[in-house]
């Protein structure tokens, strides 16, 4: 938990806007997962600033808390 909270910090102190490798370091995941989830469709939800992607925190802040489950079993989002 404590991890957690110094990633959300530091990511917090620089630009509310974070790459991809930055990004999936944020919420815990490998570029390559974000990026492949970015295709699908099933990832937070991103910007294009040219021909750049980039995440705001507020967005992964929010993807996160949507993908919240009480068991493994939970499919999410049916609340």
């Amino acid at each position: 938990m404590e991890d957690e909270v110094n990633r959300a910090a530091q990511a917090r102190k620089g630009s509310p806007f974070l790459n991809t490798a930055q990004a999936a370091f944020y919420v815990g995941l490998s570029h390559r997962t974000l990026e492949k989830m970015r295709l699908t469709g099933d990832g937070p939800r991103f910007r294009k600033h040219g021909r750049y992607v980039r995440y705001h925190i507020d967005d992964l802040d929010s993807w996160s808390q949507g993908e919240r489950r009480d068991s493994t079993s939970d499919k999410g989002g049916l609340s």
